[in-house]
């Protein structure tokens, strides 16, 4: 990626266990571990405050399929209201199991929760056309209700009702012709608005950096308090909570999952690689939302997923993801497979490859299911 400076970068980070790794001889026990880690962790990312559990409020209602919908919208302190969806079975009062279902990236910043979620309304048929390829055409938030749950899909910084709008922006960055389009508008109108969207992603992390922040920081800041108005619903047992998504879902898994306890059980789909793959082969494959100077030192990728050990884990990767480096998907399992060993818990630690492209198919979504079933329905 970086020519000749190549092997002098990867030096740096090296072929071993990183500073705060759980493999290394250094650390025994997991809760001083993670103690350790953790801290170092959200040192790095130097999360915001964004306030307390959000006050959602209920803007629509409607029956999809067997499924309840209701159509949510909370506001943090900064930026536009979020939107969000909250599903779950026809009459069901629980208490549920809960699943915070987190949306990819697609490189489709005009859409969020309407990726993986349907309320009833018309389907966009850019959203028709991501779901056919990437979830072999279903909504699977709304698949995960009709099962049993309840299911909270947000909006997250900065997609669809989170969006940066190009009218807010200087003008010496509005390029492209993007304008301020709703979601009724014609696929090239919104395309040229996601164009915008992508090349506006460097100047966006580099104005987090200079605030003294990070877009991983945001993410989780974000989802933890989407975390706080799921497990604050009635219908919600909150010791019964779960996350997971594809893509960027699987990145905001990753640290959500490996930084909020509440999360019970976790499931990265087609987001687990190495810092190493990252730095020698993929970077520019990967948006900007992933990074955090310094992370690499302390931990590897797969760690930030770890520090969620013993608690259970499954990781879900296609063979022909053009997005990771085979045998760095492999070398990743093996690293999160050595940290639950060592924590006397790889019963709890699930590792599948699936042929095929970038995707979270019907074959991965059952698998995905049974795994939150296992861990959430029974306990």
């Amino acid at each position: 990626m970086i020519g000749a400076y190549g092997p002098f970068a990867a030096a740096i980070v090296g072929d071993g266990p990183a500073e705060l790794s759980f493999r290394s001889d250094r650390f025994t026990g997991v809760d001083a571990w993670r103690a350790v880690a953790k801290d170092k962790v959200l040192d790095i990312i130097a999360q915001p405050d964004t306030g307390g559990k959000p006050e959602a409020v209920v803007v629509a209602r409607s029956v999809v399929d067997g499924v309840e919908v209701e159509r949510l919208r909370w506001q943090l302190p900064y930026g536009p209201p979020t939107e969000a969806l909250f599903l779950k079975p026809v009459g069901a009062r629980g208490p549920l199991p809960g699943v915070l279902a987190l949306h990819d990236h697609g490189g489709l910043k005009y859409f969020g929760w309407r990726k993986i979620a349907h309320d009833g309304a018309p389907v966009h048929s850019m959203m028709q056309k991501h779901q056919q390829e990437c979830y072999q055409g279903k909504a699977w938030a709304n698949e995960l209700a009709k099962r049993g749950y309840a299911v909270l899909c947000h909006d997250t910084f900065p997609f669809a009702s989170r969006r940066v709008l190009i009218s807010d922006v200087r003008h010496e960055i509005r390029w492209g012709g993007a304008t301020d389009v709703s979601p009724e508008e014609p696929e090239d109108e919104v395309s040229r608005y996601n164009a915008w969207a992508g090349q506006h992603e460097h100047v966006m992390a580099k104005s987090l950096f200079c605030a003294g922040t990070t877009w991983p920081a945001i993410f989780l800041a974000e989802d933890q308090r989407a975390l706080d108005v799921l497990c604050a619903r009635p219908e919600v047992d909150p010791e019964r909570v779960g996350c997971g998504g594809l893509s960027g879902g699987g990145m905001r898994t990753v640290y959500l999952g490996g930084l909020d306890e509440r999360v019970k059980c976790a499931i990265c789909v087609g987001l687990m690689t190495t810092w190493r793959d990252c730095l020698l082969n993929k970077s520019w494959t990967h948006t900007w939302m992933m990074y955090a100077p310094l992370l690499p030192r302390y931990l590897d990728w797969p760690e930030l997923l770890g520090l969620r050990v013993p608690a259970p884990t499954m990781v879900l990767n296609d063979e022909q993801d053009d997005l990771f480096t085979p045998s760095e998907m492999r070398r990743a399992d093996e690293i999160l497979r050595q940290v639950y060993e060592k924590a006397g818990a790889v019963d709890r630690y699930v590792c599948n490859f699936h042929p095929g492209p970038h995707k979270f198919d019907l074959k991965m979504q059952g698998e995905a299911f049974d795994w939150f079933d296992k861990w959430l329905k029974h306990n």
